[in-house]
């Protein structure tokens, strides 16, 4: 599922340039992905928009989150700190924190991989249309062993 995710962000700039669901899945079976994955994808993406919508205005800029113990063991330690890291950079503004921690929830898999939950932050910028800077961006996608120290 999370690499049809890959593949949308790649090849759509926002959410809404993407194709309705129909032609989207012909056009993901038409790529190689397994129809079960792309239904799985699909799904994933409906609740993204769907905790959009849910967690707009819920959470005050100075809010506290405290994880159930659930999320704790489904997260993982290090996606948590993760979380943490970017919250407190000031790119992952409450609302986002929320969506990350409703889409990674669904995800299976216990715990989660951090790699994974990278690509879920990705996917909550891309629906909002926004990107992340290139900081951030180095964060998501570049192994901490391949940086290059100043």
């Amino acid at each position: 599922m999370l690499d049809v995710l890959v593949y949308l962000y790649e090849t759509y700039w926002r959410p809404d340039a993407c194709p309705d669901h129909a032609q989207l899945t012909r056009k993901l079976s038409a790529v190689g992905f397994e129809s079960e994955e792309i239904k799985e994808a699909l799904s994933w993406l409906d609740g993204l928009a769907a905790s959009a919508n849910a967690y707009q205005g819920t959470q005050g800029p100075h809010s506290l989150r405290v994880y159930s113990q659930a999320e704790l063991n489904h997260l993982g330690e290090p996606s948590v700190g993760f979380i943490s890291f970017l919250e407190s950079a000031g790119v992952l503004p409450p609302p986002m924190r929320e969506m990350v921690i409703d889409r990674a929830m669904v995800v299976p898999g216990e715990p989660l991989d951090l790699e994974d939950l990278k690509i879920i932050v990705l996917m909550v910028f891309w629906s909002r249309g926004q990107e992340p800077d290139a900081l951030i961006l180095d964060e998501l996608f570049v192994a901490p062993e391949d940086r290059l120290i100043h």
